[in-house]
């Protein structure tokens, strides 16, 4: 098996099925990659088996013992938000997916207790695009982001605030 993904939801698990099925389409050969689908819930992990991941688990515990096998974890911001998806994000699991050794590719979805300030509102759709995208560039050790490559815009100094 080549590389391990993990994906993370909650509540019904629409966003993680749907990430599955799109990182599905994409993949080349069958095994070049596993796919973990990690619920908050027995729903979400259920809707993520159909979508098509290799194999699945649900709970906190399941998630904390499971996150850092990923070389790649991927799921909605609110995975590193305690209290997110509707109280279903504990403190432990966020802290076990932000100290996880795989790179993270969140997806930025608004929620009612928190804004995501300086990012462009799109449709889930092409976030989700977005997502795949990011993740086939770094499975191909191609980062579009993940803490080694910089964005190839420049960052002015009077839009940085470093001097």
């Amino acid at each position: 098996m080549g590389k391990t993904i993990v994906v993370i939801d909650g509540m019904g698990g629409g966003v993680g099925a749907q990430l599955i099925a799109k990182l599905k389409e994409q993949a080349g050969r069958p095994g070049d990659r596993e796919i973990i689908a990690l619920g908050t819930n027995s729903t979400a992990t259920e809707r993520m088996l159909k979508a098509g991941a290799n194999r699945g688990a649900t709970g906190e515990n399941a998630i904390k013992v499971s996150v850092s096998r990923g070389d790649l974890i991927l799921g909605p911001i609110g995975i590193v938000i305690p209290n997110s998806l509707m109280g279903e994000i504990t403190v432990e699991i966020a802290l076990a997916v932000l100290s996880a050794p795989g790179g993270k590719i969140l997806l930025p979805l608004q929620q009612d207790h928190f804004c995501i300030a300086g990012i462009e509102t799109m449709p889930l759709a092409k976030a989700l695009d977005r997502a795949v995208e990011l993740a086939e560039e770094n499975l191909r050790n191609e980062p579009g982001c993940l803490m080694v490559k910089l964005p190839d815009r420049k960052l002015h100094e009077a839009d940085s605030g470093y001097r």
